[in-house]
């Protein structure tokens, strides 16, 4: 599993509107939880919108971010 947890999530539903490929979902409570580990694409959109930082990724999953500069 590449995302490792969502402790400190605060149910904005900011990762499940950015997660391309529907992996994140949200529990009736509003706490988001991986409910596709698998189907992961490890694109970090989760991870970089994140506004309380509450989604790590672990380094042996991780590919690095590519950024263009212009």
């Amino acid at each position: 599993m590449a995302i490792k947890s969502i402790y400190g999530c605060i149910g904005c539903g900011t990762c499940k509107l950015t997660c391309p490929t529907d992996v994140i979902q949200l529990k009736p409570n509003g706490k988001a939880y991986i409910a596709y580990p698998e189907d992961c694409q490890i694109c970090h959109l989760c991870r970089l919108y994140c506004p309380v930082d509450a989604i790590t990724i672990s380094p042996d999953k991780s590919i690095p971010v590519v950024v263009s500069w212009g």
